[in-house]
């Protein structure tokens, strides 16, 4: 499973902080960062409030 698809799948149905799902995905925190700006610009995931993220 890709970075992408396994922050999506932890994402799914939670609002989360990068830090969280650095924890839960077990990736580096600077991979999730990378991978979430990447989403953000392909409009998969969004921010409902600040610091925290959601699948789309």
């Amino acid at each position: 499973m890709e970075n992408r698809d396994l922050i999506l799948k932890v994402l799914k149905g939670k609002e989360m902080k990068a830090g969280e799902i650095a924890e839960q995905t077990g990736l580096d925190k600077k991979v999730v960062d990378k991978e979430m700006n990447a989403l953000k610009k392909e409009n998969l995931i969004i921010s409902p409030k600040r610091c925290y993220w959601t699948a789309k």
